[in-house]
């Protein structure tokens, strides 16, 4: 068996390796800041597990709440960055008043010469921040079921070692101590350790991989400028060969684009283009698809709403857009969109019931603009 110093030092090796990973990973996506709280606090871990490991049995002031002090910050930068793995604009206070408050404790305990209670109180802070870190993967499991799960049981036992190590202790009595504790709890603790922050940071560096796949996945199937599905994304998910009976299938075009960029610019055209993607998603549903096809057209699918359920819904975005009353000229217009509706027939393609939907679109645009038409429903044998 290994002695507990050696372990202290494998596990510091360990994570040393895991601080360069994650530190990598950040140089590849700035963005992803719970990169760098990981990187910081494990690089924290480290110097204290290393200091702890070659303090040769000393067990003086200096050896205590420095390391000690430097492993709670650690963590409490970890469950920071599990905050914001979970949401990226998590609210990092909590991380700060946990950590900052089993610092105070902690080092208290010491220089009031109660080494043994400042040992406990370093063991009970760990323990909470590891349940606190696990917790976090354990809000976020509908992400990635299983590795956020996993990494939620790794933090979790990692949490039961350190109370363990706390609860040998207080049972026993010792409120004060002159050399490191060594026990049973302090074995598992240390294995558990090099077991679990190895297999949180593999399991973490995966999920982070799979986020930043699915992230150039989404951006490549979404139009950057309004966020909702581009021409390609609709296509992937219906093709045009597919029979779409009885789907609607609408088709907008805002009115007198080409003269709101003409008069007011194109920033100016892309916010217009950017409300009527706000009116679109306020008014559908979830199961809805929106997606811009090229220019000022969109695309809307609506599944399971017959052509007069469709047509509301059309007449519903086409007021909501014009009770914004966005300005487009000297004389008081205000921002429009025509739309045209076509549903399914049987045995129909997407792309002929698209093609029928824009006809119509076209015949809206033809009659005045402003108002939504109907295509004639059409059977395909």
């Amino acid at each position: 068996m290994l002695d507990n110093a050696s372990l202290l030092i494998g596990i510091a090796f360990s994570s040393a390796s895991l601080t360069v990973a994650l530190l990598i990973g950040w140089l590849h996506a700035r963005q992803q800041t719970y990169l760098v709280y990981g990187a910081s606090g494990i690089g924290l871990v480290v110097l204290a597990l290393l200091a702890m490991g070659i303090r040769d049995g000393r067990y003086d002031l200096v050896f205590q709440a420095v390391p000690f002090s430097m492993l709670l910050a650690g963590f409490a930068l970890v469950y920071a960055g599990s905050r914001l793995f979970r949401d990226a604009k998590a609210d990092l206070r909590p991380a700060l008043l946990v950590g900052g408050t089993a610092i105070v404790a902690t080092v208290t305990a010491f220089l009031l010469g109660y080494s043994g209670i400042g040992t406990i109180l370093l063991n009970v802070g760990c323990a909470i921040l590891m349940f606190l870190c696990g917790l976090e993967y354990w809000r976020g499991r509908d992400d990635t079921r299983v590795p956020m799960v996993t990494n939620a049981a790794l933090y979790t036992l990692a949490s039961l070692s350190f109370m363990a190590c706390a609860a040998v202790l207080a049972i026993e009595g010792k409120w004060k101590l002159s050399a490191p504790p060594s026990n049973w709890a302090e074995d598992v603790n240390s294995i558990l350790s090099l077991v679990g922050l190895t297999g949180i940071g593999a399991i973490t560096l995966t999920l982070h991989h799979a986020r930043a796949a699915r992230l150039h996945r989404d951006e490549a199937h979404t139009d950057p400028l309004t966020g909702v599905l581009n021409r390609r994304a609709l296509f992937d998910r219906i093709r045009e060969t597919d029979s779409v009976s009885g789907l609607a299938v609408l088709m907008f075009d805002l009115d007198h684009f080409k003269q709101i960029n003409d008069r007011l610019g194109h920033a100016q055209g892309d916010v217009v283009l950017q409300h009527f993607a706000d009116v679109l998603s306020t008014q559908l549903r979830a199961e809805d698809i929106i997606a811009r096809i090229g220019g000022e057209e969109f695309c809307v699918i609506l599944p399971g709403l017959d052509r007069e359920a469709a047509r509301r819904a059309a007449e519903q975005i086409r007021l909501g857009f014009a009770a914004l009353q966005i300005p487009i000229g000297d004389n008081g217009e205000i921002a429009t969109v025509s739309a045209g509706l076509a549903t399914g027939g049987t045995n129909e393609t997407f792309s002929s019931v698209l093609r029928r939907a824009d006809d119509a679109l076209y015949k809206a645009k033809r009659a005045g603009r402003n108002q939504v038409q109907l295509a004639a429903l059409q059977r395909v044998a």
